[in-house]
């Protein structure tokens, strides 16, 4: 029984691949470079900088012009941050059902809070719940469970009777790690993590709906 559930942000409840791949682009123009189509880049948005600057320009953080690139690339992405990104079909509903359920829930992503603040606000997730957790409000970002962690202490929460709810391996792991059942939705970026049923997670589905449907069954009461 689950009395709280957490999600990842990029890929999970919103499509921010269009506003991200919006400033690789600006920034491949700005290097005389040709831009890429987002179908390409849409895969590595839930890697965040790291994965789209590998997309973008096929370099590592080793690359010299690495930590050049990846700041002009947040700057681009801070100046233009929800101008096309939308939650994802079905998902207001499905939050109107967990509040109707009473269940807790929260966001735990591995975007900076200088990202995470403004864009959740702008997708009416905040101040909705009291629960955001970025990448840099604990000491690790996932794959470590300490974001997962630190939510369900926000929520007053047991690990135990939370899930976590993700489009990347590494949600997977941070919430295997943290004791929380895991969800592995296949309509997220789903990255280069291999295929999704190798994830390990408990679950993967493929709609909002069903996951509505099966806390249905399986809320805590509170």
């Amino acid at each position: 029984m689950f009395a709280a559930i957490l999600f990842d942000l990029d890929g999970t409840l919103a499509d921010t691949a269009p506003d991200l791949g919006h400033a690789v682009n600006t920034l491949l123009r700005e290097e005389a470079r040709p831009e890429q189509p987002l179908a390409k880049l849409r895969p590595y948005t839930s890697a965040g900088v790291r994965g789209l600057l590998h997309a973008g320009f096929g370099i590592a953080p080793e690359h010299p012009d690495y930590d050049r690139l990846a700041q002009r690339f947040l700057d681009l992405y801070a100046a233009r941050l929800c101008a096309e990104t939308r939650l994802f079909a079905d998902i207001p509903e499905l939050l109107d059902r967990i509040e109707a359920l009473r269940l807790a829930w929260g966001v735990v992503t591995n975007k900076r809070r200088r990202f995470t603040e403004p864009l959740t606000v702008q997708l009416g997730l905040s101040p909705r719940t009291p629960c955001i957790v970025s990448g840099d409000s604990t000491a690790a970002a996932k794959p470590s469970p300490l974001p997962l962690l630190h939510a369900c202490a926000l929520l007053d929460c047991a690990p135990e009777h939370s899930l976590y709810v993700g489009d990347d391996r590494r949600d997977i792991v941070a919430g295997k790690a943290a004791g929380c059942l895991t969800v592995a939705v296949s309509w997220g970026y789903l990255g280069d993590s291999g295929p999704i049923e190798e994830w390990g997670a408990d679950q993967i589905i493929d709609h909002p709906d069903e996951l509505a449907a099966f806390l249905v069954t399986h809320v805590a009461p509170r």
